[in-house]
């Protein structure tokens, strides 16, 4: 039962930081254009010789 003292503010603090990386990673725009690079595999490059 004294192990609970140890994980419950362990599994919040986990958590946090992955809330705090899921913030960030919304706010750096990492989600902003999903299929863009889902489409942009199938355009042929303009610029091959």
């Amino acid at each position: 039962m004294n192990v609970l003292i140890f994980l419950i503010p362990a599994a919040l603090f986990l958590g946090l930081v992955g809330l705090a990386a899921f913030l960030w990673a919304l706010k750096s725009g990492q989600f902003d254009d999903l299929d863009g690079a889902a489409e942009r595999i199938l355009l042929d490059d303009e610029d091959e010789t």
